[in-house]
């Protein structure tokens, strides 16, 4: 077994550790990869505090950069020493898969949140009282909080050996949301406009994607003035500063008028958000929840008002994103000026971990970056 040092989630309490854990050897879906940088998004958080599915030693980590080491027999796409970002994982053989809809793989749950790999055995492990115990691993199908670790085909999308692993590390998931609600679920067109409720890093991710696609009114909606003030310098037209429902509601379909957007992405999974959203759309409007609630919320819709005005209100995982195909996407519209990524993100040493969760969590750092190596 390799030894490695990772970041583990010890007790669903929030906190996190830096700390020695044992990798498996490699099965033939596998990758041995060395982690040069690790996104952290709010599901990690959510995660390590128990708000979403966990166990206590987790590895979590789902947005990773870095570099082959070694691969196993049923891994043809790529080879040691190629540069790889790491996003969720699928089955590949489900209908959901099948039909080029990997975010939608009938074993989600279990790729991702299952802690485990597809067989039932642990990747990784931890030395307790003379012994190796199992933990919680394959976390999407990376467990990218490792300076190395073993990761699922699924999970790899190789890159450009030229590619700036810390700066696109993040694509795996929370740009690749943002982006894939407007270009995949809500397919947004020229001259339409849009709502954004949230703008974190998914939420501006959706804001760049919108001007990418060059709708006319860009609503960004938050509780942070600064937050607003950034969207607009990445092309919101509007902001609106919450967190009044009726307010939000008559601010959008004033700029929108009569009746509202054509188009609204919620980010933040709060029920009372999304009914202020489904309520801000217009005729035929549709809009996209991505933010994940945790626990069992429900949002409440008025099912007349939604009937007659043909509204459709739909579920968003990933960004219905295949990464394989969305993430050169995201690089190249990067290279175009059209995601400029450095204005979200902040760099951190991995001893420095801490303070990227505080920042994250006060508001104070949109995107932190955890970086492994120099």
């Amino acid at each position: 077994m390799t030894r490695t040092t990772a970041l583990i989630a010890p007790a669903l309490d929030g906190s996190f550790e830096l700390k020695e854990v044992y990798l498996d050897s490699l099965q033939p879906d596998e990758a041995l990869i060395e982690i040069h940088a690790s996104g952290v998004c709010h599901t990690d958080l959510s995660c390590a505090s128990g708000k979403l599915p966990c166990a206590p030693n987790a590895v979590l980590g789902h947005e990773g950069g870095g570099v082959v080491l070694k691969i196993g027999a049923n891994v043809t796409s790529v080879s040691p020493g190629d540069k790889v970002l790491l996003s969720f994982s699928s089955c590949g053989s489900c209908p959901g898969c099948k039909s080029d809809h990997p975010a939608y793989c009938y074993s989600f749950n279990d790729y991702n949140f299952g802690g485990k790999r597809p067989d039932g055995s642990a990747a990784m492990s931890i030395m307790k009282d003379g012994t190796k115990q199992p933990i919680y691993s394959t976390f999407f199908g990376q467990s990218s909080f490792a300076a190395r670790t073993i990761v699922h085909r699924s999970s790899i999308v190789k890159v450009p050996q030229q590619t700036p692993l810390d700066l696109f590390a993040p694509l795996g998931c929370g740009i690749q949301t943002g982006v894939g609600a407007v270009f995949n679920t809500l397919n947004v067109k020229p001259g339409t406009s849009i709502a954004i409720f949230g703008v974190g890093s998914v939420g501006l991710a959706a804001v760049m994607a919108a001007k990418a696609r060059k709708a006319s009114r860009i609503i960004a909606i938050d509780l942070q003035p600064e937050r607003l003030e950034l969207a607009k310098e990445l092309g919101a037209t509007d902001g609106v500063l919450g967190p009044d429902q009726e307010y939000i509601i008559k601010t959008i379909k004033n700029i929108c008028p009569p009746l509202g957007v054509d188009f609204a992405v919620d980010c933040t999974g709060v029920p009372s958000i999304i009914e202020t959203m489904v309520a801000s759309l217009g005729m035929r409007g549709r809009a996209a929840t991505v933010g994940a609630p945790g626990g069992n919320a429900h949002a409440k819709i008025d099912i007349m008002s939604h009937l007659t005005y043909g509204k459709e209100y739909v579920g968003c995982s990933e960004g219905d994103s295949n990464p394989g195909v969305l993430i050169p996407e995201l690089i190249e519209m990067h290279a175009k000026g059209l995601l400029p990524l450095e204005k979200l993100i902040a760099y951190y040493d991995i001893k420095d971990y801490e303070k990227a969760m505080a920042d994250m969590k006060s508001g104070k750092v949109i995107k932190p970056v955890l970086k492994w190596t120099g």
